[in-house]
């Protein structure tokens, strides 16, 4: 949803072109500057409908190396190629930047969408198939809970120790 409503962005471009400073609706509306100047272009451009919310386009590697090329090797104003082809400013300074340190090729590697997959952890248990394999699970898991119950133990012996040498009974719990 868009954040300033239709009405809104035209009263505004209204105030501009009946001649207020653009800094002095800005600090009024708490709005950027560069937000009021884009709208007053897309008025400019294209009428009313330009002030209209525009739809999220998908951009192909194909159509973003289109439109890098036309900043980059014809000079075309970036705020230009944002009210031409409808792509925010900021993802066209991000493919921009991509084109500048990796050449055109990096706009065409895909990147993985989502959260990496995780690698670590415990494997996914599997059942025994075998009675040699049941008996060697059960074997490993009470070496385990008997490991676990002598550390216990030497832990409530140690306090124990320490109370009696504080001077305290050693609890019943």
């Amino acid at each position: 949803m868009s954040r300033h409503t239709f009405e809104e962005k035209l009263k505004i471009v209204f105030q501009v072109k009946n001649g207020k400073p653009i800094l002095q609706i800005s600090r009024e509306c708490h709005i950027r500057q560069g937000m009021i100047l884009e709208w007053v272009r897309k008025y400019d451009g294209y009428g009313r409908q330009g002030l209209h919310k525009q739809p999220n386009i998908r951009a192909t590697p194909e159509f973003k190396e289109e439109v890098v090329r036309f900043i980059l090797e014809k000079h075309i104003p970036l705020a230009q190629v944002v009210l031409q082809y409808g792509v925010s400013c900021s993802a066209l300074e991000s493919w921009v930047r991509i084109v500048r340190l990796n050449g055109y090729e990096a706009l065409h590697q895909q990147k993985k969408c989502g959260r990496p997959t995780k690698v670590m952890g415990p494997p996914k248990k599997q059942e025994p198939k075998t009675e040699l394999e049941k008996l060697q699970a059960e074997n490993a898991r009470l070496r385990a809970e008997n490991a676990l119950l002598k550390k216990v133990k030497a832990l409530v012996e140690e306090r124990e120790a320490h109370e009696r040498m504080i001077g305290r009974k050693p609890s019943r719990s």
